[in-house]
């Protein structure tokens, strides 16, 4: 156990981190599985730059990595043009 009220502290701070990330870290898979499922171009076009934004915003902060979030959003594009 933590011995330092600034230790206790950041171990408080990380939990509460942890579960925000989670969050949105699920958030945005759910958001990518709905417009993986859609079969409309419409939809799906209009559904994309949301997303985009929504994926931008977690590499940013570290949720996911640039390189993932680069990938993810190449084969939606991918998606979308295919459809």
């Amino acid at each position: 156990m933590a011995n330092h009220k600034s230790a206790i502290k950041r171990i408080r701070e990380q939990e509460t981190r942890r579960l925000r990330n989670r969050y949105y870290g699920k958030t945005m898979r759910n958001a990518v599985r709905k417009l993986r499922a859609t079969t409309d171009k419409g939809e799906a076009t209009t559904m994309y730059p949301g997303i985009t934004k929504l994926i931008d915003k977690l590499a940013k902060v570290n949720v996911i990595h640039k390189n993932k979030a680069s990938n993810l959003k190449s084969k939606l594009a991918l998606y979308i043009n295919k459809l």
